[in-house]
């Protein structure tokens, strides 16, 4: 499982970092190999969400943000890292090789979005009252700029008001579509207490039925959902990047989720909160709509909104370091 060049603490220090990545509905669809010189992220292919993530778009997103973890934990821990995504046609489900180089100090922007890693939560809750500074966001989007991935921030009335439409039409659809409800049921943690480990999203971290819900996603069949002016005010006082990138491919998505990580970690090192929506997206029309509405140029992704917290939110349970290291999954 292990190799003698990685040592407990070290093998502990990974763990904790791939482990506190973030994905969708927090399954944490990876396993990690450790090797003499290297380390091997394996996408889960067996943890199919298929209502949520119907193309496994957002797993292999979620993969992404591992890999943006573990080039910064084996950077942390003085090694210098060569990192290769995708790197085997025969095995598909090998998402990344991180190749130890030799040893590297670590910059101090290494340390800092490391020190963020354990910090980053899904605030799903509305932010508090004041706006994030205009030069703070624009270094949010440049940092997001990773291998044709971008984030635009989304401003004005016009465009925050095609958004507030077109995520209600697609929290209507999914409020009406049982199976996304079963899903999302299933992979929703009630008995947190007794949750030390596991996989899920805790019922508490989930926002309040009624209609100050921040955005409309994650919704169950009886959510109030905001009207439409309340959604488009509470969308103006946040700050709304949409990640797009120059292909569809799953290559593509490796480097959007590398890039939304990297964003985060940021935004975090920055005293922000954040959260990241994707069902909307796999709507087909309501991807269109929006390429449209907003003159996209590119294939959006995902979006995340941005802001000052409004209360501590708790981290989620994760899967034991048993089951991280567990058999990669089948290719």
């Amino acid at each position: 499982m292990t190799a003698p060049e990685w040592s407990t603490g070290e093998t502990e220090v990974l763990a904790e970092a791939i482990g506190r990545a973030p994905s969708i509905l927090n399954i944490q669809p990876w396993s990690l190999e450790l090797r003499r010189d290297e380390v091997l992220l394996y996408e889960r292919a067996d943890m199919a969400l298929p209502y949520h993530d119907p193309l496994s778009r957002d797993r292999v997103i979620s993969c992404g943000a591992a890999v943006a973890n573990m080039e910064l934990a084996i950077r942390v821990l003085g090694r210098r890292p060569t990192v290769s995504l995708l790197p085997d046609e025969e095995r598909p489900t090998l998402i990344a090789r991180l190749t130890v180089t030799g040893p590297g100090e670590p910059g101090e922007r290494d340390r800092e979005l490391f020190r963020a890693i354990p910090r980053r939560t899904s605030h799903r809750r509305p932010f508090a009252h004041r706006s994030v500074p205009d030069e703070v966001a624009d270094r949010l989007t440049g940092e997001s700029a990773f291998a044709g991935v971008h984030a635009r921030r989304l401003r004005g009335r016009a465009a925050l008001a095609a958004l507030a439409d077109e995520l209600t039409d697609a929290a209507r659809i999914q409020q009406a579509d049982r199976g996304y409800q079963r899903e999302r049921a299933l992979w929703t943690i009630r008995d947190e207490d007794s949750h030390r480990h596991g996989a899920g999203i805790a019922r508490s971290a989930l926002p309040e039925t009624g209609g100050q819900l921040p955005w409309v996603g994650l919704v169950r069949s009886l959510t109030d959902l905001p009207d439409r002016e309340t959604l488009i005010g509470l969308l103006e006082s946040e700050t709304v990047l949409l990640f797009t990138s120059d292909g569809d491919g799953k290559l593509d998505h490796v480097h959007t989720g590398i890039a939304m990580q990297r964003t985060w970690l940021a935004a975090v090192d920055a005293g922000l909160a954040a959260a990241v929506q994707t069902q909307p997206l796999h709507l087909p029309q309501i991807r269109d709509a929006l390429t449209e509405k907003l003159d996209i140029d590119g294939c959006p992704q995902l979006l995340m909104r941005v802001g000052y917290p409004s209360a501590t939110v708790a981290p989620t349970p994760r899967r034991s370091a048993t089951d991280l290291f567990g058999d990669p999954g089948t290719d």
